[in-house]
This record gives C-alpha cells, sequence and structure tokens, in this order.
C-alpha cells in the first residue's frame, strides 16, 4: 500500500498519464491479455454507476455465475475494490496480484516500453483484470472511474456497455457540459455492440443516441423495468424501503432491494435490463435469479441507515460527492426522515462544487459540523475552506478538525430521535464508518 500510495491519486497532478490506453494495452499485453479471459459488462456514468454495477453482479452471483465485480473508489479499505462472488479479495492475495503487474511494469519501463510508471489507477485495474483471470471468473462487472472512452477500464471487449445518469463532475478532465462529459461516457460503447440506458438530460440522450447511431450500436432502454409508479419509503422507519411489483423474463417478481432512495430505482432497472440483455450472450439468467440477486445486494454507504447505540441519534451515511448526488440524497432524506431534526457532518474535495452541495444540503440541517478526511488526502478541503464556500446558506456552522471528533460533536449536538447525515465525499463516509465500527 506504501508503495501504491507513491503513484499517486488517480486525480493527482502527475495522472494526465492515465488518459491514455496506451498504457494499459502495454501491461496487458505483457501479463497475456487477463482482460481477454473472462467476459464482462462495463458500466460508466457520474451517479448510479457503482450501485447498478453491484447489483447487477449480485443477479449473475445468483445465477451460478462466478462472477467478478470492480469498483473505485473504496470506502475504507483498497481491498473493496476487487470482488469475487461478493468477497473482497484478501490481503495475501492482493499483495501477489500487486507484485505479478509491478514486476512488469518495472521491465516494460526499464526496456523503454512504458515511457513513465504506471498511475496507482491502472495498476489496480491490472491487478483486478489479473486476479479474475487468476481465479477463473466467468464474467466481470467492472465499473468504470472516471470518464469511460480513455479510462483503464475501457481496454476491455464488453458483452455490454451500460451508462447510468451523467451530471456535472470532474470538468477539469471530461469537459464542461454535460454533452461533452457524454461523449467521454459514451467512449464505452462498441462498434456494433450493445448499449444500455435511461432517458435523462437532452445533452446526454442526444450524445448517447449520436455515438450509438455512428457505432450501429443497438440501444436498449431500462424503462419497463423502472415501476410506473415509485414507491414512498416508510417515513421514519430505519432501512425503510418498498418493495414492488415488476413483469420480467415472462414472470411478475418482486423488487426488494436493501438500496434506499427514488434514485435507486433507475439503477435497479439499468441491472435488471443488463440482466435480461446478457442471455443473449452466453449467460442467461433467470427471473428468479434476478429477484433473488437484487435482494442480495450489498452496497454500503449509499443512504446506508443505522443506529449504533441504543437510544442514540439514527445515522445516514451517503457518499453524495457531487449536485446531482446532492439532490438525491436531499430527496431521500425528505421521504424516508420528513419532520425529524437533521444534523449533517460534511467534508468533501477541494475540486468538486462544494459551494452548490452546501446550497443543496444545509438548508435541511439545524446544524452543519464540517470536517475533513484525514491528511493523506491532499485533495481535501479545510473545514474553513468549505465554511466560507458555504457562507450563502446560512446554516448553522461548526467545525471539527477530523471525522471521529465531527461524529463527536454531531452527538452532542443531537437528541435521540434526531438524524445524523454524513456526506460528501466516499472518504469521510468511509471513515465514519471505521470511527462508528460499521465498516
Amino acid at each position: 500500500m506504501e508503495r501504491l500510495a507513491e503513484l499517486g491519486h488517480e486525480l493527482g497532478v502527475s495522472a494526465s498519464r492515465k488518459f491514455s490506453l496506451d498504457q494499459m494495452r502495454a501491461l496487458a499485453s505483457a501479463l497475456g491479455h487477463p482482460e481477454r479471459r473472462f467476459a464482462s459488462v462495463l458500466v460508466a456514468g457520474t451517479n448510479g454507476k457503482g450501485s447498478t454495477a453491484a447489483t447487477l453482479a449480485a443477479i449473475l452471483q445468483a445465477a451460478g455465475y462466478h462472477t467478478g465485480l470492480y469498483t473505485s473508489p473504496h470506502l475504507v479499505r483498497v481491498n473493496e475494490r476487487i470482488r469475487v462472488d461478493g468477497e473482497t479479495i484478501s490481503d495475501s492475495e492482493f499483495a501477489e496480484m500487486y507484485g505479478r503487474v509491478e514486476q512488469v511494469a518495472a521491465h516494460l519501463e526499464a526496456g523503454g516500453e512504458l515511457p513513465q510508471h504506471p498511475s496507482f489507477f491502472e495498476t489496480v485495474t491490472t491487478m483486478a483484470f489479473e486476479y479474475f483471470a487468476s481465479v477463473g471468473v466467468h464474467i466481470a462487472v467492472l465499473e468504470v472511474g472516471m470518464g469511460g472512452r480513455l479510462d483503464a477500464t475501457n481496454i476491455v471487449e464488453p458483452c455490454l456497455a451500460v451508462i447510468t445518469d451523467i451530471a456535472l463532475d470532474h470538468q477539469k478532465f471530461l469537459g464542461n457540459t454535460i454533452a461533452e462529459i457524454a461523449r467521454e461516457k459514451a467512449g464505452i460503447i462498441r462498434p456494433n455492440g450493445v448499449v444500455i440506458t435511461l432517458p435523462q438530460h437532452p445533452q446526454a440522450n442526444d450524445v448517447i443516441g449520436a455515438v450509438a447511431l455512428q457505432r450501429n450500436a443497438r440501444a436498449v432502454s431500462a424503462v419497463p423495468y423502472v415501476p410506473p409508479v415509485s414507491p414512498n419509503a416508510a417515513a421514519g422507519l430505519i432501512g425503510a424501503r418498498s418493495p414492488y411489483r415488476l413483469a420480467v423474463l415472462d414472470r411478475e417478481i418482486l423488487v426488494d432491494s436493501p438500496l434506499v432512495g427514488r434514485h435507486q430505482l433507475r439503477n435497479i432497472a439499468l441491472a435488471i435490463a443488463s440482466a435480461v440483455e446478457i442471455g443473449q450472450y452466453g449467460f442467461p439468467v433467470s427471473a428468479d435469479a434476478i429477484e433473488r440477486g437484487i435482494r442480495a445486494t450489498r452496497w454500503p454507504g449509499r443512504f446506508q441507515v443505522l443506529r449504533p447505540r441504543p437510544a442514540g441519534p439514527a445515522y445516514v451515511l451517503d457518499v453524495a460527492h457531487n449536485p446531482a448526488g446532492a439532490w438525491a440524497l436531499r430527496a431521500a432524506l425528505s421521504e424516508v426522515f420528513d419532520g425529524r431534526e437533521l444534523i449533517v457532518v460534511f467534508g468533501a474535495m477541494r475540486d468538486k462544487a462544494v459551494g452548490e452541495m452546501a446550497e443543496i444540503l444545509f438548508p435541511l440541517a439545524s446544524r452543519v459540523v464540517l470536517t475533513q478526511a484525514a491528511g493523506h488526502y491532499p485533495r481535501a478541503a479545510s473545514p474553513e475552506e468549505l465554511r466560507a464556500a458555504a457562507v450563502r446558506t446560512g446554516a448553522e456552522i461548526v467545525t471539527a478538525a477530523n471525522v471521529p471528533a465531527a461524529l463527536h460533536k454531531a452527538q452532542a449536538l443531537a437528541a435521540s430521535d434526531s438524524v445524523i447525515v454524513v456526506t460528501g465525499s466516499i472518504y469521510i463516509v468511509g471513515e465514519a464508518m471505521e470511527a462508528l465500527e460499521c465498516a
């Protein structure tokens, strides 16, 4: 982990090297192309791609397939990024995969075949490919790290390309408009391939449609799997959700997902559409497997509701790291906890739209505790930087130097029926999970 950390965060200053697939192709070739030894599904988008990928992987596992899942970033431990049949890669296996990739990378670099050492994300992505190939997974669901066209995951030849909701995020790297960002995401669409998506922002629709047409790809809409009337979560119940019935593969199933929030209905629909479509590529999935897989999905930190102490406040952990995610969190909070006092613990990376997220979330809260992730995340905005960005919200704000201190302050401010909402950054949520001992 120390060696990986030295490679720098994937969004660091030197990460411009990530925006070429040449290094990934060279690494994969030298390793004997592990990414070609299993089938794959690529999932891109701004919000919801992790939930969609996790749900689809759970469905494929329920169908009896040896299933890999690659996601990023991680909440607590880097091992979370690489899973097989729901289990994270072990420390010894992680170290072994790192050793294989590092040895090959060093050889290529010494021979001039790589102009520079692979980045953190390139290295871990290659490790995932090598691991999935070595343990013989049948199919892997791969979440794109950022963008799509030049993301390290995009060297695979996927059976399906899935595009979730697109919004403004990572503009420094992907573009300043929805259309520009959508064009990067649509880079995962293959000639004569299949893309699964849902109607969304008109600019995104236009770009995805144009790219699919240009590449003679077949577009599959997940609309048939979105319930016609969004079910209402039962207000005030911990972990509340509303199962609903849906026609899938000529059978009615009960969709009972542990993922809370109306926005998850779209992600679940995309996973169902993908599961139905994947049958044409040698992986038939039954309606029963879809039902069981949805119910078995585990994706922590996404409107995760818990009460760590008896008679204490409830907690909501949610990685709403951009304005679109903040709106989804706000809607879910209003739906599930209407009328309850909310205390928000918030921290974010300084390259995010902090002011806009604050204006969306802070008006819901009686108090806001601003904090930052641990010092080894140099992108983290300080509490004072966050306060300056949130000045227009008029929220009652206190600050804390770190996440455990922020939770302590929030607990002191909370009544027994209050809800403490921890959000803003995946690193904030991950450190809160450790502090609350729910990781």
